[in-house]
């Protein structure tokens, strides 16, 4: 019957496309109808990479400014991962930054977050975040693909494998990054690789400087109508091969291949946003064609507008080893004020409701200080952070979860990593559980073999 089941299969309809990835202009994706009713058709992922300090941005902790300059008391750290504080003496460190309530919810933001704190009641504060990598890279690998081995597919390649794309002249998933502050790390671009997802499903970055897209615009002196005879002549070639080989890979080349052509018009005039009026430009502080966070924002919007399934921006600089005072003021200037003004805008054009926005770092900072003199930092710290949520489908103005007194472990509503992606898809109307793909004899999911679940207490 093993024989017999695969010889039949490559007798059926879209047999030779196993992961139902035909070369179509509009694919509709695996989750076709959806699982539940969606709240969200698109996610903006905003990655403060880095990994911002939770407690001089939404964590609290008034015990710990009592003990400012004390040792850290050794019932917290005691057997704990400790990146470069290993050894070290532990001294408690106050934040940096005052606190209030803003809104009618009364949210807790910090004094570095001023236009955040405006938007305070539109969005959800997680501050019981939890992770498994405590190096940057391996926490990214991990935050994006919810697994701690490299080469497995990103969250953005998941989403548009489940629920396909919304337009056909620009890519379902797509990254831009800026940079600004201390000791930007660098971002690979396997972090929204598709792994072993087609190709075509993979991230494309954009870059808000010079071409936006390598080797996508045609060759000095060959015009539209002889790029698109070219483009006809490779597509014709791949299709005879793939009726030798039978190999899903070539539909994805010949799509991306026409994909690519497509763009070569439809890019430049979304990338040029000296068409937005002044006030807009002001409100997210933009300056067209400078490669801030800020127009990276903007971006995002008519990105969103043009139907952009999975939107990630990557701002590298929140890596607070030291001088966390000063360098939290200048990451903070790059981002509180488009962050808020990209809610504000998608809100004041009724896309809020359904764009999920996810804003946060790979893991959070210690509650002990790291280096000496007047402004020192804090390590990397991955037993409890903040992140925040909003739009689609997520109740604004509320908290969710807690870290102790002195900011070190979550204690309370714990949410994983996995959690957070289980989550996200359930907004999407993906139930987490049945969105996988069988690989290396397992069933692949984002969310993993491990226990996910659906934080339905920051659902509307």
């Amino acid at each position: 019957m093993g024989v017999g089941g695969a010889a039949l299969s490559q007798l059926l309809p879209g047999s030779r496309d196993p992961l139902g990835m035909l070369a179509d202009d509009r694919y509709l994706g695996v989750v076709n109808p959806r699982h539940f009713a969606p709240k969200a058709k698109r996610v903006i992922f905003l990655c403060m990479a880095g990994g911002p300090s939770q407690l001089e941005t939404f964590d609290y902790k008034p015990a710990l400014q009592r003990l400012d300059g004390t040792t850290m008391p050794e019932s917290y750290t005691k057997g704990m991962p400790i990146a470069q504080l290993q050894g070290k003496p532990l001294k408690c460190l106050g934040a940096r930054a005052t606190f209030a309530r803003h809104g009618e919810s009364g949210q807790m933001v910090s004094s570095f977050l001023p236009h955040i704190a405006s938007v305070a009641d539109d969005i959800a504060v997680v501050r019981s975040m939890v992770t498994e990598q405590i190096n940057h890279d391996p926490a990214h690998t991990f935050m994006n693909t919810g697994s701690l081995v490299s080469g497995r597919p990103s969250m953005g390649a998941w989403t548009n494998y489940g629920l396909g794309s919304m337009g056909s002249d620009l890519p379902g998933f797509v990254v831009l990054t800026s940079v600004g502050g201390r000791n930007p790390q660098p971002i690979a671009a396997r972090q929204w690789s598709s792994g072993f997802l087609p190709s075509r499903l993979q991230g494309v970055e954009f870059h808000s400087k010079g071409d936006a897209v390598h080797y996508v615009a045609s060759p000095p002196g060959v015009s539209s109508e002889r790029q698109e005879d070219v483009i006809a002549a490779v597509r014709d070639l791949n299709r005879l091969r793939d009726e030798q080989t039978h190999d899903p890979e070539i539909e994805s080349r010949i799509a991306q291949y026409e994909l690519a052509f497509r763009m070569q018009t439809s890019v430049p005039g979304l990338m040029d946003v000296s068409d937005e009026p002044q006030d807009v430009l002001d409100m997210y502080g933009a300056v067209p064609g400078d490669g801030s966070y800020a127009s990276n924002c903007l971006l995002a919007r008519r990105l969103a507008e043009r139907g952009v399934r999975f939107i990630q921006l990557y701002h590298r600089g929140w890596d607070h080893h030291g001088g966390l005072n000063q360098y939290m003021g200048v990451c903070s200037k790059y981002c509180d004020q488009p962050t808020a003004a990209l809610i504000s805008d998608l809100k004041r054009r009724g896309m809020l409701d359904d764009t999920l926005i996810i804003w946060g770092g790979e893991f959070g900072r210690t509650p002990m200080s790291q280096g000496g003199g007047k402004d020192p930092g804090r390590d990397h710290h991955i037993k409890g952070f903040s992140m925040f949520l909003a739009g689609g489908g997520i109740r604004g103005g509320v908290s969710h979860g807690a870290t102790d007194e002195l900011g070190y472990s979550a204690v309370e509503d714990l949410v994983h990593v996995r959690d957070l992606h289980a989550t996200m898809l359930r907004l999407l109307g993906i139930d987490h559980e049945r969105l996988s793909v069988p690989f290396q004899g397992l069933d692949m999911k984002l969310t993993g073999v491990e226990k996910a679940r659906v934080v339905g207490e920051l659902l509307a």
